[in-house]
């Protein structure tokens, strides 16, 4: 049996995964609802799941899986903070995710929101549409000469540290886990988080969501920060604190923040909800500010991207299917297979 059940699926998540898969005989059946304890009866008859950031595979869902025959969970995202790994490890499902598809896609996003916000671009583009061709309140200020901090140097922040450099910025870096060599090519000064915060105009954050980096951003750091700095998050929502962070705006501190992501994005982002009434009071803050810039987690949608992912997700779920290896970096948990 090669049937998988996919849930939140997106046309475009469906395009790629039939593409890559075309010959393959694959069986999918796509859902628009999210993985959830409630929704997987949905995977009845099927030998895998696949599923997306704001999925939820807590033990509970996990062993209604298992008790449903479901022996292999494809995430088609990098992040896996929704699947307990303890508990697929117990029952001996395997867990895959796409650990890389297009890292130049977030990157270049993360700097599509600094110009973006920096020149004010959004609001200039509405006033034209109203006629309006003033340009009282547009003032940006010039990326060359200025310092960029970048919180995490992997393959994401890597890019978009050499993106920065190009602009003829400085750049400091902070990782627990530096990369001298790279840094030295580049022209990158890898500094400590207190002499980041205190000496960068905009700060970038490509850091994974551990224990230590939950609320990396606070009221303490975003103290230390130069007034007037630019905030960018295109990695975790909670890597930052809501209240804190609107806090920090409504003090005047923080020249502007760009965000992709947002702690509590989960029944909202990816959702159509025009015409109906917003319940996240603090999200709702955030809109109003007319140096916040919001995008809803789309950093990744490029059609590279999207090809990348949907081919390592087949090819995880075939391998599961015939007992093949999984694709390296790519395997989570290990679960017991037998070859057909």
């Amino acid at each position: 049996m090669n049937r998988t059940v996919v849930f939140d699926t997106k046309p475009y998540d469906r395009e790629q995964l039939e593409l890559a898969s075309k010959g393959s005989g694959m069986e999918w059946q796509f859902l628009e609802s999210r993985l959830s304890v409630d929704t997987a009866v949905m995977a009845g008859g099927a030998s895998a799941v696949c599923i997306f950031v704001n999925d939820h595979g807590d033990r509970a869902c996990l062993e209604a899986l298992k008790a449903l025959g479901v022996g292999h969970i494809a995430l088609r995202c990098a992040g896996f903070n929704g699947v307990d790994l303890i508990a697929a490890k117990e029952l001996g499902m395997s867990v895959t995710r796409v650990p890389a598809y297009s890292p130049y896609a977030v990157a270049e996003h993360a700097v599509a929101l600094l110009l973006a916000l920096n020149r004010k671009i959004p609001r200039a583009n509405n006033r034209v549409h109203d006629l309006n061709f003033s340009l009282n309140g547009l003032v940006g200020f010039d990326l060359h000469g200025k310092t960029a901090g970048i919180v995490g140097t992997g393959k994401i922040g890597r890019i978009a540290a050499q993106i920065l450099r190009g602009f003829g910025m400085r750049v400091l870096a902070y990782d627990p886990f530096p990369s001298p060599e790279w840094a030295a090519v580049h022209d990158i000064e890898y500094t400590d988080p207190r002499t980041l915060a205190t000496e960068s105009e905009v700060i970038s954050l490509h850091t994974p969501l551990t224990p230590e980096t939950h609320h990396m951003i606070r009221e303490e750091t975003l103290a230390l920060m130069k007034p007037g700095v630019i905030l960018v998050n295109v990695s975790r929502g909670a890597l930052i604190d809501t209240r804190a962070l609107i806090g920090a705006l409504k003090g005047g501190r923080l020249g502007g923040v760009a965000l992709d992501v947002y702690e509590e994005e989960e029944g909202v982002f990816f959702e159509d909800l025009s015409g109906t009434i917003l319940h996240d009071d603090d999200l709702a803050r955030l809109l109003t500010f007319p140096n916040v810039l919001i995008t809803a987690h789309q950093a990744f949608l490029t059609k590279e991207a999207l090809a990348e992912i949907a081919r390592v997700t087949v090819e995880n779920l075939n391998a599961s299917s015939k007992g093949l290896p999984f694709l390296p970096d790519t395997v989570l948990v290990e679960g017991a297979r037998q070859s057909p």
